[in-house]
């Protein structure tokens, strides 16, 4: 049973799907917690990814952190007695993430946690506790770096550990000549190829606080006046920047775009904005320079490897190229040892 909730999620469950409906002996079903509800950041990523349609759609967004996870646990946990997996998959940091750990390794069904081993070393983050609590349920920990395998065992955690690649990056190799080829997103704007650059924001951390969001939003605004900021607007943050009243004016602001769009967007930028971690990555999968809207990032290796900087950094290190990520083939390491540890 594969678990997933929000946009990264879909994009890496994408790729893993894939690989699992060409493994003999394995089949999937598929739960959206409904993390991500708004059809831009959801429905459209199923249809445009070929990813298998959910059998089960809880309808679960919007709260607190606890509030959320919560009503996630109570709704998983039902469906796991039903279905009666032998393994439970999920990917990243998010909400859905951690209640689908809780969910099955509470009723002792083993734990796969696709994207594991990643820290940012700050607790402060909702996304760090997610990542930290799952990797100590999951039995397979399934890591897009050697760093993620360096995390775990600092940590102690070493038994079922695996360095496959990143799932996403076999993703963003399935789609990248379908997006320049049917997106129609550059002329639907008017852009022009390395004329523009690309921002997102989302985190709490970044939507949160007012003078936070007023920084991020302000540097953005710098950046604009040298080229057009296009800015696909996230639910959570449109509602703070109205809430707090933070002008938006001076950036390119659009509603949420499917993957096809975005991956044009992203390979057609002259820079990249975000708070994102897996924009970070498609960023770098892309050949895009990109500034982290954080003061620390958990995809360390963009950073030294000069294709990413934090924004208050001054410059970029030196650019080479990443080795970590693989070679396309993540999933299907995944799947093998779904497969050989049934």
């Amino acid at each position: 049973m594969t678990i997933v909730g929000a946009r990264p999620q879909f994009i890496k469950a994408a790729a893993v799907s894939r690989a699992i409906r060409e493994t003999s002996g394995l089949s999937e079903v598929m739960v959206h917690t409904g993390q991500h509800f708004d059809p831009n950041m959801s429905d459209v990523f199923f249809e445009e990814l070929d990813i298998p349609r959910p059998r089960h759609h809880l309808d679960i967004h919007g709260g607190g952190h606890g509030d959320m996870t919560g009503r996630m646990l109570m709704a998983i946990e039902p469906i796991l007695l039903e279905e009666k997996p032998d393994w439970v998959v999920v990917y990243g940091d998010t909400n859905s993430t951690l209640a689908g750990a809780l969910a099955a390794s509470k009723l002792h069904i083993p734990v796969a946690h696709v994207e594991a081993g990643l820290r940012s070393f700050n607790r402060r983050m909702p996304e760090e506790i997610n990542r930290v609590v799952t990797d100590h349920l999951s039995a397979l920990q399934l890591c897009p770096t050697t760093t993620a395998v360096t995390n775990l065992a600092a940590e102690g955690v070493t038994a079922g550990v695996h360095h496959v690649g990143d799932v996403m990056y076999d993703a963003t190799l399935f789609v990248a000549d379908k997006a320049e080829k049917s997106s129609a997103i550059l002329s639907n704007l008017g852009l022009a190829p390395k004329a523009y650059a690309l921002a997102t924001i989302h985190r709490a951390e970044n939507t949160g606080d007012r003078q936070q969001l007023l920084a991020v939003v302000q540097f953005l605004q710098d950046q604009s006046r040298k080229f057009p900021v296009v800015l696909p607007l996230h639910p959570r943050t449109r509602q703070a920047a109205l809430a707090m009243g933070v002008d938006l004016d001076g950036l390119k602001v659009i509603d949420p775009v499917g993957y096809l769009d975005m991956a044009k967007l992203l390979h057609n930028a002259l820079e990249v904005y975000t708070d994102s971690g897996g924009v970070q990555k498609e960023a770098y999968f892309h050949h895009v320079p990109c500034i982290t809207l954080r003061d620390e990032t958990e995809w360390t290796e963009t950073i030294t490897h000069g294709w990413n900087r934090l924004w208050k950094q001054v410059a970029h290190a030196e650019r080479r190229e990443i080795d970590e990520y693989g070679t396309g083939r993540a999933a299907y390491q995944v799947a093998r040892l779904l497969s050989g540890a049934r």
